[in-house]
């Protein structure tokens, strides 16, 4: 075992509650622990953070619907996805978009695909190949 705390990653939301539902059914596995300010979605090795952005802040700007993918940002999430098809009608039933088949790609016994969150954050996700899957 590791002496290291578990990593993970943090995305501020707007709407809380909405991002976290959405990041909940994407990668479908459930929400360990939340408040008023934070969602914690928790694999045994990874922890997808969700932080409410300061009323403060938050009222000083709109989200489109949909909303401006924001891709002039440096990082993306990678996120991990047991069918990336599912995932998909599950993004779009949930104010989000992942790219159209053609636009899938392999890379390390994974399909792949980008695309966004209801807030316009750009994430990838990926699922094993079938031959390559656990």
């Amino acid at each position: 075992m590791s002496s290291l705390p578990i990593p993970g990653a943090v995305i501020y939301a707007k709407n809380l509650s909405k991002l976290s539902h959405f990041y909940e059914q994407i990668m479908q596995f459930g929400i360990s622990h939340a408040d008023d300010t934070y969602s914690i979605l928790a694999l045994s090795h990874f922890q997808l953070v969700i932080h409410a952005i300061p009323a403060h802040i938050a009222d000083t700007f709109d989200i489109k619907t949909p909303p401006e993918r924001r891709e002039d940002t440096a990082i993306k999430l990678v996120l991990p996805v047991s069918d990336i098809g599912l995932a998909r009608e599950t993004a779009a039933r949930l104010g989000g978009q992942i790219d159209a088949s053609e636009h899938e790609w392999e890379f390390q016994q994974c399909r792949i695909c980008d695309g966004y969150d209801p807030e316009g954050n750009v994430f990838q996700i990926r699922a094993f190949l079938p031959r390559h899957g656990k």
